[in-house]
Formats: C-alpha cells, structure tokens, sequence
C-alpha cells in the first residue's frame, strides 16, 4: 500500500524544491513573468504553482520536460531502458534524428511530443505522446510508419548509389502513448501494451518492417489504483502517469534511478522563467487539442448521422415501394371482387 498523500510531501527528497508562496513571489517580482501569470485561467496557475512546488508531481509528458529527461544526447540511456522493456530486446539509442515526417494540416501541434531515434542496429524508433487521443489510431500510425520507411528508403538509397539493396532498409517501430485514449482502448479495460505487426496466414515469416506498439496510459492509471509497481516496466509507465506525490515516494523508494530523473525536473524548475514559457506552450497545445478533438469528435457524429439518414430514406424508399405494391394488390383484389359480384348479379 502507498502511503496517504496528505503524509508525502516531495520537499523531504528534493530539498531544492520552493514553496507556493516562494513562487508567487518571485513570479511577482519580474513584470513579464508576472502578466505570463496573469494571462493563465485560476486552475492553471494553480496548477503550475501545485507542480514546482512539489504539491504534485510534474507533468513528464509535457514535450520540454520528456525530452529533457530522454534526450539521447543528455541520457541515452534512460531512453534505450525504455524501448528495451517495450520492445522486449536489449536495445541501445544511438542518436536522435530531425523529424521531418510530414504531418497533415496543424497535426504536429496536436502532439505532447514527438522524438525519432535511431538503435545501434541501424533500426528507427518514432516515440510519439499524445496528450488526447485522435480518431482512426491505426490508420494514423500506418501513415506516418509508411512515410519514415519511404524517408529511410530514399535516403539509404541515395547513400548506397549502386551498391544499395533492401537488406539495407531497417525496422521502424512506432511507439505512442497516450494520455486519454480512445474508444476502442476501452473494448480492452486489463490491457495496456498492445504490439501489433504483420504476419501470414499461412506461417510464412516475412520481415515487413513495421512494428507499432500503443500504450493507453489512463487504462494503466486506472489498473493501478490499487496494486503497487511490481516490474521495471510498470515503474516507467508510473514515472510517466503519475503525478501523486504518494506514487511518486513509492517509485523512488523502489527504484532509486528515478530520484535522479525527479531532480534533474525540480533544478529544471529553479529557472521558473523558462518553465513558465514551457508551461505557457503546453496550454496553448491543450486548447488546440480539446478543440481538434472536438472537431473529430462532431465530425464523427455528423457522418454518423448522415449514414443513419441515408439508411433510414433508403427503408422509407422500400416501405413506400411496399406500400404502393400493396395499393396495386388491394386494387387489384378490389377488381375481382367487383368482377366476382357482376358474374353473381348475372346469374340471378
């Protein structure tokens, strides 16, 4: 059992951590930092007074803060323990690579973070976050696996010239997580590591090179409310969903390599300027989130509700089609009648 949140306070592990007051008043002190503050709604500043101020933990999802902890040049290490759990292989990160995946419309700022490394085996790795998530994640996901494939391909073959063959072209693997999942996760509700990949039919083993791995945090949350972290895995994903200082005692407490991660976060946070724009930035994204996501979600209904109206013509077509069937037989049934009453008439 994790101990009472009102018992933990973050302050006794990370003594570099300042007080709400403390924030406020440096905050108050600087004028632009002050009118960054005061642009924020009252739940927001709270909120980020309630995160430097070790009330509870920060977000690590948040795109400045993931790739200050995963940053392959900071910290491979850290990155290559993730994907190695994930991936179920021991993995090394070599190097970050530009992501220049094309993204349909706005998509890039509908995302917490996005970061494309490369492994020591030459294989590519996309680690995506996404703060809601979109409609239609798979066909999302073939995209933009489809497009770091053909990126890879044209760049290895300019590379190799002549001498370029296919055995060249290394996996991709797409990695998301997401912090409020979509429906389909739900079908799922004990489920959260789904890997998906290509295969036969038939046993035939062909390498596709398209490997996907979708992570629904807010089921793990959900599954964990109750139970305490019992694996590796287990403990990065509590690194990347809770923000309870009770879970975050019981982390470090069990696997001491995250106290370094949580102080790295809390020095980051003694620049309070710079977290503010970072902070800023994030807002910005989740307004532009909720609204996109809104967006889909109508969309959504909107073309449900056209296939149901179409539907419903298509039956009123066939009833009315029925219906004038049926008018045709009474009328005809009709005749006969009159038929059968004058042939009686004349026999009388």
């Amino acid at each position: 059992m994790t101990k009472s949140t009102q018992t933990v306070s973050l302050a006794e592990h990370f003594p570099s951590i300042r007080t709400q007051a403390a924030l406020r008043q440096i905050i108050a002190s600087h004028p632009d930092l002050e009118s960054l503050f005061a642009g924020w709604d009252p739940a927001s500043q709270e909120d980020f007074l309630k995160q430097c101020s070790g009330k509870k933990g920060m977000t690590i999802l948040y795109d400045g803060i993931f790739k200050e902890i995963f940053n392959p040049e900071g910290a491979p290490e850290r990155l290559s323990r993730l994907l190695s759990l994930l991936l179920e292989r021991k993995v090394t990160v070599l190097k970050a690579l530009p992501n220049d995946s094309v993204r349909l419309g706005a998509e890039s700022s509908l995302l917490y973070t996005d970061i494309m490394v490369q492994m020591e085996d030459g294989s590519l790795c996309d680690v995506e976050v996404q703060k809601i998530g979109y409609a239609f994640p798979g066909q999302r996901c073939a995209c933009y696996s489809s497009d770091h494939l053909l990126r890879q391909y044209k760049r290895v073959h300019g590379e190799k010239g002549k001498k370029f063959s296919y055995r060249d072209i290394k996996p991709v693997y797409t990695i998301v997580f997401f912090e409020h999942s979509t429906a389909e996760f739900h079908a799922f509700p004990g489920q959260w590591i789904h890997r998906f990949k290509q295969q036969s039919d038939t046993g035939l083993t062909i390498d596709l090179l398209q490997e996907y791995i979708l992570i629904p945090l807010d089921i793990y949350r959900k599954n964990m409310e109750n139970r305490p972290i019992g694996t590796d895995l287990e403990a990065w994903l509590a690194f990347l969903s809770f923000t309870e200082p009770a879970r975050i005692d019981e982390l470090i407490t069990h696997y001491p390599m995250f106290k370094d991660m949580y102080q790295q976060i809390y020095d980051l946070c003694l620049d309070i300027g710079k977290v503010m724009k970072m902070y800023s930035k994030e807002l910005a994204t989740l307004d532009h989130n909720t609204v996109m996501y809104m967006i889909d979600e109508m969309q959504e209904q909107v073309d449900e509700y056209k296939q149901t109206i179409s539907q419903q013509e298509q039956t009123i077509a066939q009833n009315e089609q029925t219906i004038a069937q049926n008018e045709q037989t009474i009328a005809q049934n009709e005749q006969t009648i009159a038929d059968l009453k004058a042939q009686l008439a004349a026999l009388q």
